[in-house]
């Protein structure tokens, strides 16, 4: 792995500063150094490393998403998601995972597959670099109850391994359920703790006991493993905080009292709330037979309206709120993810600052590594993008693969800058040691 010497980079270092020129050098799968410069300025060639002048380009850490469903196939439904074969659906799974990779996300945080190891297997095969993908947490099936978000089951075909998620009934069956996932080799357990309307359950519906709750966090943490919640409802959103489950998906119903408690533990938790689930539900989905009426009568407009409210308030009281949320049906498509970033800055009222940092330096804790990732300091991992115009000025950017010029993970370029010619473009000549982009 050749050393990379970034020269002439705007660089935003996930620290919440404006960006500045400035040279940077990938060491190992590792930043090795960062130094500030004036436009234009260049350091010496560090011996044997692969030179590159940026001629002014944005240089960020890679992004983290907070709620990824990699075998959501596209498609309209849980059950069209169900249905595919496991043979087809692992390699979606591969050909998502590098897809998002494609698309700056470094690093990303499983919320639950539609099979019990398509996430754990997807994990490995990354890790061990037969398939190409972000740094990876690896989440359960959905865990629920009979008749509940995710049971799909049929009357005539009872089995549970026929259903989308992990039907559970009583205490001792979500026991059963935690241990089987945890050998299976999760990072993460996902529960269903409230209802979602396109399933005919209200989203203000619970649907577990407060006792199988408890059993799920308990036995999740004896095993060392994280939980995390669909909690659309204000009931599961104070159970998360109040039994220490460190995710919190949505979040739509927060009453005053939901608000206290999240502001108070606002370290413990992190908040991910789908708003592109919602948004494109609402607006954009008449062709799947969700039209704005249909929509309305299911409770999807109020919910828009109250989560939007809730997220406006949480950033107010300094929760942190990530991007990533059920993309991956055929609404909201794989690979469109940074729309996220544009909805916190146009409808939760985020900086372009906060949003981008909502994506790199807040992603690191989410992901269990701390100030490793999402940040361009020395030490820090080697997962950044060179980006073709400044996010922090339009954060649409980042929704346009044609904009990112390049994507590194654990110093090694994904996607190395393209090959160009001529004077005053920003591209490599050649990719090898020692050339530079063309100033």
């Amino acid at each position: 792995m050749a050393d990379v010497h970034f020269t002439n980079v705007r660089i935003f270092d996930g620290g919440g500063e404006q960006p500045f020129m400035g040279e940077l050098l990938v060491s190992g799968n590792r930043i090795h150094r960062v130094v500030k410069t004036g436009f234009g300025q260049r350091s010496q060639p560090v011996a044997g490393a692969m030179v590159i002048d940026g001629g002014g380009a944005f240089l960020m850490p890679g992004m983290v998403e907070s709620h990824t469903h990699f075998s959501w196939n596209d498609q309209p439904s849980l059950d069209a998601i169900q249905r595919m074969p496991p043979e087809e659906h692992i390699l979606w799974c591969a050909e998502v995972a590098k897809r998002y990779l494609d698309m700056g996300w470094t690093s990303c945080v499983g919320a639950a597959a539609a099979k019990p190891r398509l996430d754990v297997v997807i994990r490995n095969a990354i890790n061990d670099g037969t398939i190409q993908g972000p740094r990876y947490l690896a989440a359960s099936q959905e865990i629920t109850v009979p008749g509940g978000l995710g049971d799909t089951t049929q009357p005539h075909l009872p089995q549970p391994e026929f259903a989308f998620g992990a039907v559970v009934s009583g205490a001792e069956e979500m026991r059963r359920c935690v241990r089987m996932f945890a050998k299976y080799g999760v990072d993460t357990l996902k529960i269903n703790l409230s209802g979602e309307s396109i399933t005919g359950m209200s989203s203000e519906r619970s649907q577990f006991t407060a006792e199988e709750v408890r059993v799920c966090v308990e036995e999740a943490k004896a095993w060392g493993k994280r939980v995390a919640a669909h909690a659309r409802s204000t009931w599961a959103i104070k159970q998360c905080v109040q039994l220490g489950i460190e995710v919190i998906y949505h979040a739509s119903f927060c009453d005053e009292e939901a608000l206290d408690l999240l502001e108070a533990h606002k370290m413990q938790h992190f908040v991910a709330p789908g708003l592109a689930w919602l948004i494109r539900t609402v607006n954009n989905a008449s062709e799947y037979g969700l039209t704005p009426e249909v929509t309305r009568k299911m409770g999807y407009h109020r919910e828009l309206e109250c989560a939007v409210a809730s997220m406006q308030a949480l950033r107010k009281r300094g929760v942190r709120i990530l991007p990533g949320g059920d993309y991956g049906f055929a609404w909201t498509p794989h690979g469109t993810n940074a729309r996220d970033l544009e909805y916190f800055v146009k409808v939760v009222g985020m900086s372009t600052m906060e949003a981008l940092l909502s994506a790199t330096a807040w992603g690191g804790p989410m992901m269990q590594h701390g100030k490793e990732i999402g940040y361009l300091r020395e030490g820090c991992y080697a997962d950044l993008l060179l980006v073709d115009g400044d996010p922090l000025a339009d954060i649409t950017i980042l929704q346009d693969k044609a904009r990112i010029l390049a994507v590194m993970k654990d110093g090694a370029f994904h996607r190395a800058p393209p090959v160009r010619e001529g004077s005053g473009s920003a591209y490599l000549r050649e990719l090898r040691p020692m050339n530079r982009w063309a100033a």
